[in-house]
C-alpha cells in the first residue's frame, strides 16, 4: 500500500488513488470546485492545487498517488496560485452574496475570503449574462454566478442520465444550456444539481428568497415516497429566528429537503419526489377525533374503538405499510390477537411519477412494507361478508369492498371524506411529530426524527394501540 508525505506526515492510501482522495480521507482538506467524490474528474476549475516536491505546482484531483511522493497543501506557491484562480473565476463574477441564496453556504463565498479577499485586479467592467434562465419548472440558471465547473453537466450524464445539459460556446461566452432544446422536466433526479452546484448559479424555485441558510437547521428523517427509503434531512426554521405577526406555520414549514448522505441505501442523491415532501406534508391535517362525524374528545374515541372491538364477532385489520417498525411491533404486540391482519399499501403510483427505475425510484411507493409483511404476512386481503368490524390503519382502503353493515374504526392523520363516513375515527400523529425507524425493500433500517410538536388531540400509533387493547373503561 502506497505511503505518500502531506505536509511531512505519512499518509498510508490505497491504490488508484489521487492526491485530492488521500488528502480528504485523512483529514488535510483541500479546496475544490469541479471535483465531486461520485462524477468523473476533469480538473477544470484549478483550485485544488498542492505542490509536488520536485514537480512545482499541478491539481491534485487528477495526480495519482505514488509511493514516497512529498506534497504541500498549503504552501506558499499554492496560496499564491490559488489566488490568481480566485481573481480569475470572479473576473465576470457578480459577488452578490447579500442576495445569493448560496449565501452561508457557498463555497467561492468562503475560498474568496481565504486565498483572495481583494478586489478584482481587472479595470475592465464585468461582462454581463442571463440572470434566471429557466432550466425547468423547478430550476432556475444564473449564468452571472456560474463558474463551469461542469458538475451539473457530468450529473445529468453519469449519474441520472438524462444528458439534459450541456456547455455551449466557449471562453468568457460559454454558457451550461439544456441539450437540443430540452428542459430538466425531463429529468426525475434534476434537483440534486442544486446541492451539487458550488455556488448559487442553480436555484431551486421553490425555496428562493425565502430563508438565509443561516436561519435554518436540518433534523435527520427517512423519505417515505418509495420503498428505497432514502435519508434526507428535513430543514426548517430554527427557534431563535422564529418568526412573529406573520402566519404561524412559517416557523414550523420544511422549507427545504436534502440528501442525508447513506452509501448502504442512496450515496448522496434523491429523487425530485423527495424534495417535495415540504409540500406533501402541509396537506390539511384532521385533528379532532369523530364518531360518525361528531366530533369528540379523543379519549372518548378510544373508549368507543375498544367497545366496538369487544362486541364485535368477526375482526379484520388493515395495517398500514407506511407505519414505522415501533408502530407496527406495538400493534402486533396489542392487538394482532383480536384481528385476522392484512398489510395494505398506503399509497399506488400516481399518473405521470416514475414508477421504477434502475437508479433509486422503487414502484412500492410505501416507505415499510418490508417490516409490515416480515410481522402480518404477505396475504392478499380477503374481507369475508360475516366480518363485523374493520379497522384500517392509514391511508389507501377501499370502503366500498367493505361489508354492508361492518363497524369500521379508522385511524389517519389528513382530513379526508372517509374520516366523517367511519364509525370511530382517531387522528394519529404524523412522521415529522415523532421518532422511529423504516426498514426499506433491501432490509436497510433508517432513523427519522420529530422536527414538529404534535398538535392537541392527535396522538402517536405507538400510544393509541395497548390503548386499544386495554379493558373497558380503562383510562385512556
Amino acid at each position: 500500500m502506497p505511503v505518500i508525505f502531506i505536509n511531512g506526515e505519512a499518509v498510508e492510501t490505497g491504490e488508484h488513488r489521487t492526491v485530492l482522495q488521500a488528502a480528504l480521507a485523512n483529514g488535510f482538506y483541500v479546496p475544490h470546485f469541479c471535483w465531486h467524490p461520485e462524477l468523473s474528474i476533469v480538473g477544470n476549475c484549478r483550485v485544488c492545487v498542492v505542490e509536488q516536491e520536485g514537480r512545482g505546482v499541478n491539481i491534485a484531483c487528477n495526480m495519482p498517488v505514488v509511493d514516497g511522493m512529498r506534497v504541500q497543501t498549503d504552501s506558499e506557491p499554492v496560496r499564491a496560485q490559488r489566488k490568481a484562480m480566485l481573481q480569475f473565476i470572479l473576473l465576470n463574477h457578480p459577488v452578490d452574496c447579500g442576495i445569493c441564496d448560496k449565501a452561508g453556504e457557498c463555497t467561492l463565498q468562503d475560498y474568496h475570503y481565504a486565498y483572495n479577499g481583494e478586489p478584482a485586479l481587472s479595470q475592465d467592467p464585468k461582462l454581463h449574462s442571463t440572470k434566471f434562465y429557466p432550466l425547468s419548472d423547478r430550476i432556475i440558471l444564473d449564468n452571472e454566478r456560474c463558474i463551469l465547473c461542469s458538475r451539473c453537466v457530468r450529473f445529468t450524464r453519469e449519474v441520472s442520465q438524462s444528458n439534459v445539459l450541456g456547455i455551449e460556446y466557449r471562453g468568457d461566452s460559454a454558457l451550461v444550456r439544456p441539450a437540443e432544446d430540452r428542459t430538466l422536466d425531463d429529468d426525475p433526479y434534476s434537483d440534486n444539481v442544486i446541492d451539487i452546484c458550488p455556488v448559487g448559479a442553480l436555484l431551486s424555485r421553490s425555496f428562493l428568497y425565502q430563508a438565509r441558510a443561516w436561519y435554518l437547521e436540518p433534523t435527520p428523517s427517512v423519505c417515505p415516497g418509495c420503498a428505497r427509503g432514502c435519508t434526507v434531512q428535513l430543514w426548517h426554521r430554527k427557534p431563535e429566528w422564529r418568526v412573529k405577526g406573520l402566519d404561524p406555520r412559517h416557523n414550523t414549514r420544511i422549507l427545504r429537503v436534502t440528501p442525508l448522505e447513506n452509501p448502504r441505501v442512496n450515496g448522496p442523491w434523491i429523487c425530485n419526489k423527495g424534495r417535495d415532501l415540504g409540500g406533501a406534508l402541509e396537506r390539511p391535517r384532521a385533528e379532532v377525533a369523530m364518531l360518525k362525524g361528531e366530533p369528540v374528545t379523543t379519549t372518548r374515541a378510544i373508549e368507543a374503538a375498544r367497545e366496538l372491538i369487544r362486541a364485535s364477532g368477526r375482526r379484520v385489520a388493515l395495517v398500514s405499510s407506511g407505519g414505522s417498525n415501533e408502530e407496527l411491533r406495538a400493534f402486533h404486540s396489542a392487538l394482532v390477537a383480536n384481528f385476522t391482519t392484512f398489510v395494505k399499501p398506503d399509497h399506488l403510483p400516481q399518473d405521470g411519477e416514475v414508477v421504477e427505475d434502475d437508479l433509486l425510484i422503487r414502484a412500492d411507493k410505501n416507505p415499510n412494507t418490508r417490516a409490515a409483511r416480515s410481522l402480518f404476512g404477505d396475504s392478499p386481503t380477503e374481507i369475508s361478508a360475516d366480518t363485523e368490524l374493520v379497522l384500517v390503519w392509514g391511508e389507501g382502503a377501499d370502503f366500498g369492498a367493505f361489508p354492508r353493515g361492518a363497524k369500521i374504526v379508522l385511524l389517519g392523520s389528513w382530513l379526508a371524506p372517509e374520516n366523517g363516513y367511519a364509525d370511530v375515527f382517531i387522528p394519529l400523529s404524523i412522521q415529522t411529530e415523532r421518532r422511529g425507524h423504516y426498514t426499506n425493500f433491501q432490509g436497510v433500517v433508517s432513523a427519522f426524527e420529530p422536527c414538529c410538536w404534535r398538535p392537541d388531540g392527535v396522538i402517536d400509533a405507538e400510544t393509541l394501540f395497548p390503548l386499544l387493547a386495554a379493558p373497558p373503561g380503562s383510562t385512556a
